[in-house]
C-alpha cells in the first residue's frame, strides 16, 4: 500500500484564532513569523530535507514520541506544532517549569477522551529536563499505551537529564544552531512579509547591519527577530511610506549586551572545561586562553578552572616539568589574594605555562598500573627485610634482617628488592622523553647499571651475603625514612 503523504495544513491560521487569545499583532515578531508549513521552515536540513526520516514521518503521519535537543531559537517548539498540524492531532503545550504531575494527569485524561473520538494528542513538554526522574516516570505508561505522543524539547543533553526508561521509548533529534545564511533568510522574510512581519513598515537593512545582526544572534532565530523588531520600532513611523534603513548603530542599540553561552552545571559547562583541558594538553596556548576567557565571561567560578588546571598539571605534565604543579598552586593562591579582575592575570600566566610546558602522562600511567597491581595482589606480604622491627620478637622472626641502608654507600644506592616476590621485576613507571624526565631516565639507567653489577641478587629476606648492614638500629626514625 503506498504511503499517504499529508498535505500542509491549510487551516493553521484559523486554529490559532480564539476569543480568549490576543490578536496576532500583539504577539512578538518571533511568534508571528513562526513557520506554518515544513516548506517555510528554514534550517535543520539534516532533519527536514526531502527524504530525511523525520520529514517522512511528519508527512506520512507516523510520528512517535520524540525529543528535540538543541540550543534556544532553533525551531524545537515550531516543529512540535508542525507535527500536530500535519498529523491532525491536538497540540497541548506543557511547561515543565510551571506545571507538574497533576496537570499531566489532567492532560492524559483529556487525551484518552479525545482518542475515543478518533483524534490523537501531541503533548509538547518544553524544558522537559526540568522534570526530575520521578516526575518523568509519570509519562511512561501513557507513552507506552499510546494515549499521548510525547514531544519533549530540551537544551540539555538527554543522556544526562531524561531517565533511561523514558528515553528508550523516544527518538532523539539534535537541532543545530542556525547558520548565518539561514538567519539572513529569516530576517529578510520578516522584513518583506506584510501579513505577519514588518513589510508594512517599509524598512530595509543594510548589509553591514544584517551581517552584525546574524553574527551576534549566535544561531538563535528568536534573538535575531527580537532584535530586528526592536530596531524596527526605533525607526518606524506608521504614517510614512518612505523606506527607512536599519544601520549598524540601530542594530547595536537593539542587541544590547551579547551574553555568553554557558551554564554552570549543564553540557556547556563540561564541554568548555573539556575544551580547556584538551587545549592545555595539546600545547595550544591560544585555544587554552580562549576557553579560559569564555568560561570567565560566562560567569564560571575561577576555582573550577584552577581545579581542572591542577588536575591537568598532574596528569598531562607530571614530572616532565615538576614546576608546573607548583605554578598552578601558586596561581590559585595569588587569585585568592588578589581577587578579580587582577587575579585573572596569574590565572592567564598559569594557563600559558601549562600549555607550553613539556608533556608526559608517565606518572598518570604509573598510578593506574600500580593501582591495578594492588587490586590484583591485595594479600601479598611485605618482604621481611624491609619490615620495621621495633621489638625483639619481630627481630627473632626475621623482620628487617638483611636490609641495607642506602646512605651507607657513597653512591647512596644499594641494590635490593622492594616489591613482593610475586611482583619482582614489574615496572610501573617509565619516564617519558621530554623535559625533566630525561634526567630521571639517566638516573634510573645508572641505578640499573649498578644493580646489574651485583653478582648475588637479594633474596626475599634481603641480601645478607653482600655488604654489612650498616643501617641505624632497627625501628629508628632514620630507618623509617
Amino acid at each position: 500500500m503506498p504511503k499517504k503523504h499529508r498535505r500542509p495544513p491549510s487551516n493553521a491560521a484559523d486554529r490559532e484564532q480564539s476569543l480568549f487569545k490576543p490578536p496576532a499583532s500583539a504577539q512578538p515578531l518571533a511568534a508571528r513569523m513562526r513557520p506554518r508549513t515544513l516548506d517555510e521552515f528554514v534550517g535543520q536540513q539534516h532533519l527536514l530535507a526531502p527524504g530525511k526520516p523525520l520529514r517522512q514521518a511528519i508527512e506520512t503521519g507516523t510520528v512517535g514520541s520524540l525529543v528535540f535537543w538543541g540550543p534556544p531559537g532553533t525551531g524545537k517548539t515550531t516543529l512540535g506544532r508542525l507535527i500536530a498540524e500535519y498529523t491532525d492531532r491536538e497540540f497541548v503545550p506543557f511547561s515543565a517549569v510551571t506545571e507538574g504531575v497533576q496537570r499531566v494527569r489532567e492532560v492524559v485524561a483529556e487525551a484518552a477522551e479525545r482518542l475515543e473520538l478518533g483524534r490523537g494528542t501531541i503533548l509538547f513538554v518544553d524544558e522537559i529536563h526540568r522534570f526530575n526522574r520521578a516526575q518523568q516516570d509519570a509519562f511512561l505508561p501513557h507513552v507506552e499505551a499510546g494515549t499521548i505522543t510525547l514531544v519533549g524539547a530540551t537544551t540539555e543533553n538527554p543522556s544526562f537529564e531524561i531517565n533511561s526508561a523514558l528515553l528508550s521509548r523516544m527518538r532523539v533529534f539534535v537541532l543545530e544552531p542556525l547558520s548565518q545564511d539561514a538567519l539572513r533568510q529569516i530576517v529578510q522574510f520578516a522584513l518583506d512579509d506584510n501579513e505577519r512581519g514588518l513589510g508594512s513598515l517599509h524598512l530595509e537593512i543594510d548589509d553591514a547591519a544584517l551581517d552584525l545582526l546574524v553574527s551576534e544572534a549566535d544561531g538563535d532565530a528568536r534573538r535575531a527577530l527580537t532584535a530586528l523588531e526592536a530596531a524596527a520600532l526605533h525607526l518606524s513611523d506608521a504614517e510614512s511610506t518612505v523606506r527607512r534603513t536599519i544601520n549598524v548603530a540601530t542594530v547595536k542599540d537593539a542587541l544590547q549586551k551579547r551574553f555568553a553561552h554557558h551554564d554552570k552545571s549543564g553540557e556547556w559547562h563540561f564541554n568548555m572545561l573539556s575544551a580547556l583541558h584538551k587545549s592545555l594538553r595539546g600545547s595550544d596556548p591560544q585555544g587554552a586562553l580562549y576557553w579560559m576567557a569564555r568560561l570567565i565571561e560566562g560567569g564560571e567560578d575561577p576555582m573550577v578552572i584552577f581545579r581542572r588546571s591542577l588536575a591537568m598539571a598532574a596528569e598531562d605534565i607530571g614530572v616532565a616539568d615538576p614546576n608546573a604543579l607548583q605554578v598552578a598552586v601558586a596561581a590559585r593562591q595569588a587569585y585568592h589574594v588578589l581577587g578579580p579582575p587582577e587575579g585573572y592575570l596569574p590565572l592567564a600566566e598559569m594557563i600559558v605555562y601549562l600549555a607550553t610546558a613539556p608533556k608526559s602522562n608517565s606518572a598518570y600511567v604509573a598510578l593506574g598500573a600500580a593501582l591495578d597491581a594492588a587490586r590484583e595482589t591485595p594479600a601479598e606480604p611485605v618482604p621481611l627485610h624491609i619490615r620495621n622491627a621495633p621489638t625483639k620478637l619481630m627481630k627473632d622472626l626475621g623482620y628487617h634482617e638483611g636490609y641495607q641502608y642506602a646512605h651507607s654507600d657513597p653512591a647512596a644506592y644499594i641494590p635490593q628488592e622492594y616489591l613482593p616476590e610475586k611482583l619482582r621485576g614489574t615496572e610501573f613507571y617509565r619516564p617519558g622523553p621530554f623535559g625533566f624526565e630525561k634526567e630521571i631516565a639517566k638516573r634510573l639507567q645508572w641505578w640499573a647499571d649498578l644493580k646489574s653489577k651485583v653478582s648475588t641478587q637479594p633474596s626475599p629476606r634481603g641480601d645478607s651475603s653482600g655488604k654489612n648492614d650498616k643501617s641505624p638500629r632497627a625501628g629508628s626514625a632514620d630507618e623509617e625514612e
